[in-house]
């Protein structure tokens, strides 16, 4: 028996592959086929099933595309409706794997379909629970991204407390927990940055599956302090749900090289010019009109929380090379349509007359300096905020920069920072796409960990949850 997570940082997502006596099965994969069906080519097997934990709102799976390759079955748990064939199992139903089994426990909370799947090993013994969204290290996964007619967000947390009273928790304590994400999730609220545990583990310091917490309790804590899930997640788990054009036509149609007038000519017709190089390299030039969301970080998260029209043609400014990588990140999130790169990127634009702006940053200590002089603005997330930021500053958080574009003075000077640098400069560039000018808004170059290095005053909350 065979198990390897794949675990994809930048998006905080694991999926697995899972394999016995040459056959195969996939749960939960990303967009991308091939690094799939390259692991069973090369360990000699067939992937026969592929094992969906649930309808996924975060990311886009492979799982349709990953089918048609290798005829492998698309396995969802009971209740689940889609617009391609499935098999919807029943609760407790038992696929083998060469010599193992895995084992069906409808488990719904997070979503009604959700289910986790349990390992049975060649002896017989109960190995491992694949989770998904309904447990994960540290936590478990939010109730409010599937509320439907008279559902609550409420009715889905009572159902996740008996899913995990009942179906997880008799589990034995070495059980292997394999979640389906991580840290830096949207999915839950306090997720560990460990990514294999064990299930004696979480019953010992998990806060939601505490022996002595009631119903009531635990409806109360997992419902307590769950941000508004990101614009793209319904948008996603209906993708995941109905359907999506082939990866390999969206990366086809998508890395084409554009000169300068085609892609002129596209963003004449509405095209978003997405710039995704570093963000050193974006303030130092760029073509106006940009937004910028570097590949160097936590890409396709802020992507879709970002780009509110998930069918807006983009065309793209890329370091030399990563198109294709672009392109890919891009459609794991649901954007497909890319329309191609601008082959030279920011220099064809500048010898082809197109205007190129750029952004001031500063240093922490400059800032220091001169802080009587200026207006501060903190664009951290609300836990990274409460838990310690400069007393002076204003709180607009990136995630709902699209609703509070016209929060700030067009005429005043703003010194704009993150915690390190990457999400000041997105949010400088969304700024300027909205009627802002590049000298009111100053870059803080290192962000809260180069500000808190210096003596201006700050207000900490030791306890809060960051």
């Amino acid at each position: 028996m065979k198990i390897e997570q794949i675990y994809t940082k930048c998006m905080a997502e694991a999926a697995y592959y899972i394999e016995s006596n040459g056959e195969a099965a996939i749960i939960d994969p990303l967009r991308e086929t091939q690094p799939y069906i390259d692991m069973a080519t090369e360990n000699g097997a067939k992937i026969k099933y592929i094992f969906e934990t649930h309808f996924h709102a975060d990311f886009v799976s492979g799982h349709i595309d990953l089918a048609k390759k290798t005829g492998a079955a698309i396995v969802y748990g009971p209740t689940a409706t889609t617009n391609y064939d499935v098999v919807v199992a029943e609760d407790n139903q038992i696929f083998e794997i060469g010599d193992v089994k895995i084992k069906v426990l409808h488990t719904p909370g997070h979503t009604p379909e959700s289910s986790t799947f349990l390992l049975i090993d060649e002896n017989g013994k109960e190995h491992a629970i694949f989770s998904g969204d309904t447990l994960f290290l540290g936590d478990v996964g939010r109730p409010d991204l599937a509320i439907k007619g008279d559902l609550t967000q409420e009715d889905l947390a009572g159902m996740l407390f008996d899913s995990l009273r009942n179906r997880i928790m008799p589990l034995g304590d070495d059980v292997i927990v394999y979640p389906g994400h991580g840290a830096g999730s949207s999915c839950g609220k306090n997720m560990s940055s460990e990514t294999v545990g064990t299930l004696g583990e979480q019953k010992a310091t998990n806060y939601a599956l505490r022996a002595d917490m009631t119903k009531e309790e635990f409806i109360q804590e997992v419902t307590t302090g769950i941000l508004p899930p990101p614009q793209y997640f319904p948008k996603n788990a209906r993708m995941n749900k109905e359907g999506y054009t082939s990866i390999d036509e969206v990366l086809t149609s998508g890395t084409k090289a554009l000169t300068l007038e085609e892609f002129k000519t596209e963003v004449e017709k509405g095209a978003l010019i997405l710039d995704v190089r570093t963000q050193f390299d974006f303030i130092k030039g760029f073509i106006k009109g940009s937004m910028f969301i570097g590949i160097n970080g936590a890409f396709a998260m802020w992507v879709g929380a970002l780009i509110e029209d998930i069918n807006q043609p983009i065309v793209l400014i890329t370091p030399e090379g990563m198109e294709e990588e672009t392109v890919l990140r891009l459609a794991r999130v649901g954007y497909d349509n890319t329309i191609g790169y601008l082959k030279g990127g920011v220099e064809t634009a500048r010898e082809g007359g197109l205007e190129i702006e750029t952004i001031t940053s500063i240093s922490a200590e400059e800032l220091a300096a001169n802080i009587d002089l200026y207006n501060v603005v903190d664009v951290r997330k609300p836990g990274e905020w409460e838990s310690s930021h400069l007393e002076m500053a204003d709180h607009y958080p990136l995630d709902y920069i699209n609703e509070q574009l016209d929060a700030l003075d067009k005429d005043a000077t703003y010194h704009i920072h993150c915690a390190g640098g990457y999400r000041s400069v997105i949010a400088i560039s969304i700024l300027l796409r909205n009627g802002y000018e590049a000298e009111n808004l100053i870059d803080v170059a290192g962000g809260y960990g180069a500000i808190k290095q210096t003596s201006l005053p700050k207000l900490e909350t030791a306890c809060a949850n960051s």
